[in-house]
């Protein structure tokens, strides 16, 4: 099998862009990761220094990181799916965020479907399809991952069924592609317990030709809980050799997997720190491993 593609979310800063977030990946011993331009519950956006940029790819090149195995998340304030007040806003930051993309020369980009809000399911998804429609285009050079979502709230996008009808709808269907992330199918209703079968369940729906990157997270949650509450690798409702099956699944090997699990808190709950567990859950995964000490190891690193 090929050396695994695998990575966390990493931070975005106006002074370091790009070149701080090649900097942090390296540092968790990634070979890809995720990131958003700007903080994703606003509209503040720092201009892209083109000079960083150059220099973040050769690093990249240095360090074994492919640019197209790395990803961009858009901000959650982006909601195709109610077309009220905030509904051009949407497609216009979109389109926005796309271009930042662009001109940072990543490939792909992840995107929450959307809540309906009210309007219900149907409605919500023809929202989506007319919306990416105004965005995408014959010269878009980004990919837009359609994310699996746990079905919280009016979201759209908690089925295969209703990631297929977006896809349906795309005028350039090639430009849009989905991310499958393990807690939100988990929360979803689909066992990651019985992946072969849910894998092939997606498969038959969607087509894993259209599978552009997972989401690596185990969750907090039971199987169709309707809730996206990660936890940390093994420290779930999922568990570690489950998705470890995911993780080494040799249909998934050339498909990049990120790491969304939550932060660890220190001991001493009153102040607040909280330290990223990605570079001793990857360590983890490449051995194959669990370790039942991690949370402490990850606690006493950063102290």
């Amino acid at each position: 099998m090929k050396d695994l593609i695998i990575g966390a979310h990493v931070s975005f800063n106006k002074e370091e862009q790009l070149v701080g977030s090649v900097l942090e990946a390296i540092s968790y011993d990634a070979n890809t990761f995720m990131f958003y331009t700007g903080a994703p519950q606003n509209t503040n956006r720092a201009n892209i220094n083109p000079e960083l940029t150059k220099q973040a790819h050769e690093m990249m090149k240095e360090h074994g990181i492919d640019s197209d195995h790395v990803i961009v998340h858009a901000p959650y304030i982006i909601n195709l799916a109610n077309n009220g007040s905030n509904y051009d806003f949407a497609i216009q930051f979109l389109k926005q965020e796309i271009k930042r993309v662009e001109e940072l020369g990543i490939t792909k980009m992840v995107l929450h479907p959307g809540s309906h809000v009210g309007l219900g399911v149907e409605e919500g998804l023809k929202n989506i399809i007319f919306a990416l429609n105004q965005v995408i285009n014959q010269d878009t050079q980004v990919t837009i991952c359609l994310e699996t979502m746990a079905g919280k709230g009016s979201e759209c996008g908690r089925t295969f069924e209703e990631i297929k009808t977006i896809l349906d709808g795309m005028k350039y269907p090639e430009k849009v592609m989905v991310c499958l992330d393990t807690c939100h199918i988990n929360d979803a209703g689909y066992s990651v317990q019985e992946f072969d079968a849910t894998l092939e369940q997606f498969d038959q729906i969607i087509g894993l030709s259209k599978l552009a990157c997972l989401h690596i997270n185990d969750s907090k949650n039971t199987l169709g809980s309707h809730k996206d509450r990660h936890e940390n690798i093994g420290y779930g409702t999922i568990g570690f050799e489950n998705l470890l099956h995911v993780i080494y699944h040799e249909k998934l090997a050339p498909i990049p997997k990120i790491l969304e699990t939550p932060y660890v808190s220190a001991e001493d709950t009153s102040t607040k720190r909280a330290y990223p567990p990605y570079k001793f859950e990857i360590e983890m995964i490449r051995k194959r491993t669990f370790d039942s000490k991690l949370i402490q190891r990850i606690r006493d690193f950063y102290k």
